[in-house]
């Protein structure tokens, strides 16, 4: 947003609660028209009853080619965009990003590879909503049906050997990625725009509601740290290099 009469970090938290309504924060070109010509088979082929509310941002930055074998993730909700090929650090985190955001987690994720070791695998999330909506069908699924073998939710299939530590950021509330919390299968660190936005620039409001690159890099070594695999003095020391104050105001009440 451009200020805060445009700040807008829960639309997609809103649509949750219209059981046909479907929706999509792409961060590509590519992922954007997966889902466009998804859509046009669903309500016009198929003729289902069901509309679509998607998120483009008007930044201006590179669009990547299309990596094989994605699309399925696209419409489903999340894929996988890039992994670490760093095999040998035992310092490990896996990065969720949607939006125009993902390209704040990609710098992230080459930030913990160069100074600090940590190999970070990059997740781009197409839609909350989508893999809220497929982990409640699959646990419905399994309540009724208690002498079947259980099945498994998109999330947790994805993230079964996903190795480290779980980081989200996006441009909506924490309580959107928290929502699928439940089926990753470690503790999830959420980052979002809980607040009002002030800011006469995108590189102020990130900063401001800390979920640009500076704070999924702080985040991800604060969830290593509680799983002691580095020690706080690491990310107390991060802090001061990315010059991030830890005494200034929570967004969600300044």
């Amino acid at each position: 947003g451009e200020g805060l009469q445009h700040q807008d970090g829960h639309s997609h938290l809103l649509a949750y609660a219209v059981p046909n309504l479907i929706t999509y924060d792409p961060a590509f070109a590519y992922e954007l028209a997966v889902i466009i010509q998804d859509g046009i088979r669903r309500m016009y082929v198929d003729q289902e009853d069901v509309f679509y509310y998607l998120t483009v941002m008007n930044e201006n930055y590179a669009q990547p080619p299309m990596p094989e074998g994605v699309r399925e993730g696209i419409i489903k909700g999340m894929y996988k965009l890039k992994a670490s090929d760093n095999t040998k650090t035992k310092l490990r985190a896996q990065l969720f990003g949607s939006g125009a955001i993902l390209n704040e987690v990609v710098k992230a994720q080459e930030v913990l590879a160069e100074n600090y070791n940590v190999a970070a695998d990059l997740w781009s999330i197409t839609s909350y909503k989508e893999l809220y909506r497929n982990g409640h069908a699959i646990e419905r699924w399994n309540m009724l049906h208690p002498t079947e073998p259980p099945r498994v939710p998109y999330v947790t299939q994805c993230l079964a050997d996903a190795p480290g530590v779980f980081v989200a950021a996006s441009d909506y509330v924490k309580a959107l990625p928290d929502s699928i919390a439940h089926w990753v299968p470690r503790p999830l660190l959420s980052l979002g725009t809980d607040g009002f936005g002030r800011s006469e620039s995108r590189r102020a409001l990130r900063d401001f509601f800390e979920v640009d690159a500076r704070f999924v890099t702080l985040a991800t070594l604060s969830a290593l740290a509680r799983e002691h695999k580095i020690k706080p003095d690491v990310v107390r020391q991060a802090m001061k290099d990315m010059e991030i104050n830890p005494e200034q105001t929570d967004p969600i009440i300044s």
